[in-house]
C-alpha cells in the first residue's frame, strides 16, 4: 500500500486527498437529495457552499485540536504544523469546527435548522468512511502489535511503519471504517421513519461516539488526557450529551 496514488513533475496526487474529494461531492450529493425529498428550502448551490464552509472549518480545527494535544512536539517544530499530509488530524476537533461553521452558516438562512442537520447526519458518517480509508493508505491513525492472523504490516516509510518496523498491528483504520458504514446504513434507513427534528444528528453522535470507544483501545497514536485517552473523555460526553437530547426531548417519537 502507499499513499501516494501517482506523481507527475511536482504533481502528487494522494489517497489522502482524494478521500476529502470523494467525501465531499458524494457527501453534497446525498445532502442535495435528502433536502428535495424533505422539501428544505434551500438551494443546490448553498448546499455546496455549506458543505466547503464546514469541511475547511472542520480540518482546520482537527488540526488545532491535534497540534494542541501534541504541543510538546509541534512547540519546537512549528514548521511542521500545516503538513497534515504527514498525518495528524483529530475527529473530535473537526466536529467541532464543521458544526460550529454549520450553525452559523444556517443561522443566515431560513431552512429549519434541525431539519436540515438530520439530512446531514449520514453524510458526515459517510464522509468518515472515506477518511479512514485514507488513513489506511497513508499508514496513520494506525494500531498497536497485535498476533491476530488479521494483522497488517505497514510499509516502513509510512507513521505506522515507522513506530512498528515489520510488526503486524491492528488495522484500527477498517475496524472504524467498518463501523461508520454500519451506522451510516443506519442512519440513512432510519429517515424514511418519522421522527421528531434532530433525531439523526443526535444519534450520529451517540453511534459514531461508540464506535470510537470501541477502537481507541486498539490505536497506538491516541491523545491523552492526563492518564487517560482523550477519545474515551469526548465519546463519554458526547454520549451523554446527545442521548440527554434524545431522551429528554423523545426525539424519536413522531413529529406532531
Amino acid at each position: 500500500m502507499s499513499p501516494i496514488i501517482f506523481s507527475f513533475g511536482p504533481l502528487t496526487l494522494r489517497w489522502y486527498g482524494l478521500m476529502y474529494v470523494f467525501a465531499l461531492l458524494f457527501g453534497t450529493w446525498l445532502i442535495t437529495r435528502e433536502c428535495q425529498r424533505k422539501n428544505l428550502a434551500i438551494t443546490n448551490d448553498e448546499i455546496m457552499n455549506f458543505a466547503l464552509i464546514c469541511m475547511f472549518s472542520g480540518i482546520f480545527f482537527a488540526r488545532l485540536y491535534y497540534v494542541v494535544f501534541n504541543w510538546n512536539f509541534y512547540g519546537n517544530y512549528l514548521w511542521e504544523i500545516p503538513k497534515v499530509w504527514h498525518g495528524g488530524l483529530a475527529i473530535h476537533g473537526g466536529l467541532i469546527g464543521g458544526v460550529s461553521a454549520g450553525l452559523i452558516f444556517l443561522s443566515r438562512h431560513k431552512v429549519s435548522t434541525w431539519s436540515f442537520a438530520d439530512a446531514v447526519a449520514p453524510s458526515i458518517m459517510l464522509g468518515q468512511v472515506f477518511g479512514r480509508f485514507g488513513n489506511f493508505m497513508n499508514g496513520d491513525a494506525h494500531g498497536i502489535p497485535t498476533g491476530m492472523p488479521w494483522g497488517l504490516i505497514f510499509p516502513q516509510e509510512s507513521i505506522a511503519g515507522k513506530q512498528f518496523p515489520d510488526q503486524p498491528i491492528h488495522p484500527v483504520m477498517l475496524y472504524e471504517l467498518f463501523l461508520n458504514l454500519v451506522w451510516f446504513l443506519i442512519l440513512r434507513n432510519l429517515r424514511f421513519k418519522s421522527h421528531k427534528p434532530g433525531f439523526l444528528f443526535c444519534l450520529y453522535f451517540v453511534l459514531y461516539s461508540v464506535g470510537r470507544a470501541i477502537v481507541s483501545g486498539f490505536r497506538a497514536d491516541s491523545l491523552w488526557f492526563g492518564s487517560v485517552r482523550a477519545a474515551y473523555v469526548a465519546s463519554f460526553l458526547l454520549i451523554i450529551i446527545f442521548s440527554s437530547f434524545i431522551f429528554y426531548g423523545r426525539l424519536w417519537k413522531s413529529a406532531k
